[in-house]
């Protein structure tokens, strides 16, 4: 059997580029380093006015409900220090998450992205592991002043990192599915309207029992209440517990948004 006879199969693309080479596939951890590398080089300058944005909205949320707290008691002063950061995170993946994929839809780099030949799956790890990156500069900022600014002692424990890194990817996968399911311009206007749903009438910064009771009853079932739940037990765990039921719900959330952002990612536009 001769040898054009044995290749039955066309060569790759990375075999291509030099034909007297037959390489190895890069392995799925570069090329989602290198996808990483990418997004990060593409959004140089507009990385850092979204980082800032968030610190900002972190430490504007924690010192604008003091003021309109005034001096409140130790369990109000711990929902305030830790509702901030929590904010914060949520909004860099409901909020300017959708505004970024929006853009990056609307002068065509998400579509030359699509011809890569690279898996889907990754295009989605990539981005989401660098929203995950962006939102924790708030975190800590607005968890500083938070502290600084109610005098109130926090006792952090281990839960705290997977939740952290739950509700960045839980909110993040949202607001891509969000992005990539919807118009360029509905997308953005959707992100405008979280802002004000979630700064005011979700239960992060102060207790659910506050709310209407079919208010209190829907939180139960939505992301926002277990998302503030896991990070304020990770940060005060000598006065909080999450019960398992928010680590059920989010991890739910988790899941169902992860296969919507990567099968609106897969699908044909």
């Amino acid at each position: 059997m001769s040898t054009t006879q044995t290749l039955t199969k066309p060569p790759e693309y990375w075999q291509l580029h030099d034909p007297g080479l037959f390489l190895e596939p890069p392995s799925r951890w570069r090329q989602s380093g290198l996808l990483m590398q990418w997004q990060l080089r593409r959004n140089a300058q507009m990385a850092p006015m979204y980082i800032t944005v968030q610190l900002l909205l972190a430490i504007a949320t924690v010192l604008g409900y003091g003021l309109l707290i005034g001096e409140p008691d130790r369990v109000a002063s711990l929902y305030l220090t830790t509702g901030g950061p929590t904010i914060s995170l949520v909004m860099v993946g409901l909020v300017m998450t959708p505004q970024w994929v929006a853009q990056a839809r609307t002068e065509g780099s998400l579509a030359w992205m699509r011809t890569l030949p690279v898996p889907r799956p990754l295009f989605l790890v990539a981005d989401l592991a660098v929203w995950t990156m962006m939102a924790l500069p708030g975190l800590v900022v607005g968890l500083l002043v938070g502290a600084a600014r109610f005098h109130v002692g926090l006792s952090i424990s281990w839960p705290l990192i997977p939740g952290v890194l739950l509700v960045a990817l839980t909110s993040s996968a949202i607001g891509y599915a969000i992005a990539n399911l919807f118009a360029p311009s509905l997308a953005q206007v959707l992100s405008q309207v979280f802002v004000f749903v979630i700064m005011l009438f979700t239960p992060i910064s102060f207790p659910a029992s506050r709310m209407p009771d079919w208010a209190e009853q829907i939180h139960h079932w939505l992301p926002f209440e277990p998302m503030a739940q896991v990070v304020r037990s990770g940060l005060a765990s000598a006065d909080f517990t999450t019960p398992g039921r928010a680590w059920a719900v989010l991890s739910g959330w988790c899941l169902v948004s992860v296969a919507a952002a990567a099968w609106a990612l897969g699908r044909r536009q």
